[in-house]
């Protein structure tokens, strides 16, 4: 154990409010972003390096935080996404044979604001209360004008485009090279897992960046398409909407998560809207309206699917809903090889009730190259 003086440090919300805590280990600054909460009790390392999280103040809802460490094989992509870290205890020691360097070390070489001691629950029932916002954490508590000031200009995640700023900036191969399969993947913020559970199913992926046009998928010759996950607000991905859009009107293997998701719906006149809070945790309970079943999901979004939009659609069937909100939680079109969930299935950490969904993919794939042998 650290025995260290910590410094002081506020969490100020763009509405005033304020809330005080410490900072972790000796490093100082200021970090700007969206403020939301986790729900998780473990996988802190895959939720802050989640390229869906770029830009935002996570605040853990569970008490303590690092006492499991990190391990380098254990991240979603190559560096920390969170914008900072909001926790209630911060545990400087661990206790994983697995684990390979402490937490404080990992946010560290991700150059990482993080602070502590904060009522987190008081934060989070705030947040709940008054919807997400944005936020500053800072160790400059005696700056709170100042800190105002710089904070009524972060822009408001409503309406903004991050996907160009997790994207991949070339293209990139990702699996056996010798697979039966082949997909193409539009990454708008792509997870690993995602990869390594659709590779896993005997398939080669070439991985495009945000911008790529249909020509540039179609060139690699897949056998089907997959729109990823990502930040920020879906309606300006008209790069995104345009590739979905032809996939659709050709009649193509289509799969999409979270952020392509909403992508898919938009290409198809769907509208979508920000949420008072979004869903962000491992426990978040869907149904499948086609089995029946009960889903145990993991989930990260802050905005959904415009439900009332989804069920006017002459060619959209809506195949899941969240239990807590009745959202949509899933789409399929009744006349094209195409569908979507808004939740994650690769389910790293967190249950794996819906990794059938990726074999559901690849059927699909099955039954498209059959048709056209």
């Amino acid at each position: 154990m650290k025995y260290q003086k910590k410094q002081n440090a506020i969490v100020l919300l763009a509405d005033g409010t304020v809330f005080y805590g410490k900072a972790v280990g000796n490093k100082q600054g200021t970090a700007f972003g969206e403020v939301c909460f986790n729900t998780g009790m473990t996988g802190y390392q895959e939720i802050f390096t989640d390229p869906s999280y770029y830009g935002q103040l996570m605040v853990a809802t569970n008490a303590h935080i690092g006492n499991y460490g990190t391990n380098k094989d254990e991240v979603e992509s190559d560096s920390v996404k969170i914008a900072g870290l909001i926790v209630k205890n911060f545990s400087y020691d661990y206790s994983r044979d697995a684990a390979d360097s402490s937490l404080e070390d990992f946010l560290d070489k991700n150059n990482l604001l993080a602070i502590s001691d904060v009522d987190t629950r008081a934060l989070v029932s705030y947040i709940r209360d008054n919807g997400a916002m944005n936020a500053v954490i800072s160790t400059e508590v005696d700056n709170i004008e100042g800190l105002k000031k710089q904070l009524a200009d972060v822009p408001n995640m409503n309406g903004l485009e991050l996907a160009s700023k997790v994207s991949t900036k070339e293209p990139y191969y990702f699996g056996d090279e010798n697979a039966t399969y082949k997909v193409a993947a539009l990454d708008i913020g792509i997870k690993k897992n995602i990869l390594r559970n659709i590779a896993s199913r005997d398939v080669y992926i070439k991985v495009f960046p945000y911008n790529a046009k249909f020509e540039d998928l179609e060139a690699f010759n897949p056998d089907g398409y997959f729109l990823s996950n990502g930040p920020g607000d879906p309606e300006p991905l008209v790069e995104a909407q345009a590739v979905a859009k032809e996939i659709i009107k050709r009649d193509l293997p289509l799969f999409g998560i979270c952020l392509g998701h909403q992508v898919i719906a938009i290409a198809n006149g769907v509208s979508t809207y920000k949420m008072h809070n979004g869903h962000r945790g491992i426990n978040h309970p869907v149904k499948n309206l086609i089995t029946g079943k009960g889903e145990i999901t993991s989930q990260n979004h802050g905005f959904a699917v415009n439900r009332e939009d989804a069920e006017k659609h002459n060619d959209l069937q809506i195949t899941h809903v969240h239990l807590n909100d009745d959202t949509v939680a899933g789409l399929a079109m009744t006349s094209k090889n195409c569908f979507s969930v808004q939740y994650h299935p690769e389910a790293s950490p967190g249950p794996h009730d819906s990794s059938y969904l990726f074999d559901q993919f690849i059927d699909n794939i099955k039954k498209s190259k059959h048709q056209t042998a």
